[in-house]
């Protein structure tokens, strides 16, 4: 199967199943801690691929990883199902689609900051406030640093694309100046 149609199938599963519990929140978080760790480590990708790793040691592991992780009863089986059908890698792009499935269904659209360094909080409150404007919609900022832009400031919302950092206005610039 594609690995779009299993994220998604797995997804809207995982929306129902939280809707139903009233636990939509809690468990989009405790899944992309579990994408977020399996993404991170190596050696967990790797222990769960192995095929010469019983299957009891693999969910030694997953059950290890629930504990550390405070993973509810919900999201540990859902990792332990995806262990079983040998389809763990799939983890990260199912929390991804999660996570855009709850934003959707609660009227959230999501905007990824990047800045060149930290910015007050009062920034951040006004830049969602007018892109919810722009929009028409409630925004959620992801905030993420990025010192390749020197200063200022890029906002994704879906497609479109604003950017106020130096190194796009340096691009502008050096394109204004070299003949075509």
């Amino acid at each position: 199967m594609i690995p779009g149609v299993i994220a998604r199938r797995y997804a809207t599963a995982l929306l129902e199943l939280g809707v139903e519990s009233g636990r939509l929140d809690s468990l989009v978080e405790e899944i992309a801690n579990v994408a977020q760790a399996y993404d991170s480590s190596p050696e967990l990708r790797a222990a769960l691929a192995d095929p010469l790793v019983p299957i009891a040691a693999k969910h030694g592991i997953v059950n290890d990883l629930a504990q550390r992780l405070g993973l509810g009863q919900s999201a540990k089986n859902v990792v332990t199902m995806l262990l079983d059908r040998r389809r763990i890698q799939a983890i990260v792009p199912i929390a991804h689609r999660l996570k855009e499935m709850a934003d959707e269904k609660k009227g959230l659209l999501r905007a990824e900051v990047l800045t060149a360094m930290p910015l007050p909080e009062e920034y951040f409150t006004q830049l969602q406030q007018h892109l919810e404007r722009v929009t028409g919609r409630r925004i959620a900022l992801d905030r993420k640093l990025d010192p390749t832009l020197i200063c200022g400031v890029v906002a994704r919302v879906g497609d479109t694309v604003y950017d106020g950092s130096l190194l796009s206005r340096l691009r502008q610039i050096k394109d204004s100046m070299l003949p075509n």
